[in-house]
């Protein structure tokens, strides 16, 4: 079964940061397994699913809603992120790796809440 969601370009962007994430924050202190590398992954993947289950709201109204729930999600991924480089968890490079796809999502997210207002 396909979902509307899975046509968006939102929806995508938002798996394939999920991956990039994940293998970012393996390389991460096992002791921080529940810490940072948790919010980490339940921010990322927030963002995810707060697309799907706005695209299925029966109104634009609440879409829009669960848009601006992904972008706060994306932006609390992205500074957890930074905080990671600064505790040497992970490196620069990791992160420059990913802004690229963290600021064309987030562009993209800030054009669908647009479009839906």
């Amino acid at each position: 079964m396909k979902f509307n969601c899975e046509n968006l370009d939102v929806y995508n962007l938002s798996r394939k940061l999920i991956v990039r994430v994940y293998k970012v924050t393996n390389e991460f202190p096992s002791s921080e397994k529940f810490g940072l590398t948790s919010q980490i992954h339940r921010s990322v993947i927030s963002v995810c699913l707060n697309i799907a289950e706005g695209s299925a709201k029966g109104s634009k109204k609440d879409f829009a809603h669960f848009i601006k729930i992904a972008l706060g999600s994306l932006i609390e991924m992205d500074i957890s992120l930074k905080i990671a480089i600064d505790l040497n968890f992970a490196k620069q490079n990791d992160y420059d790796d990913l802004d690229g796809l963290i600021k064309d999502l987030y562009f993209k997210l800030i054009g669908l809440h647009k479009s839906l207002r």
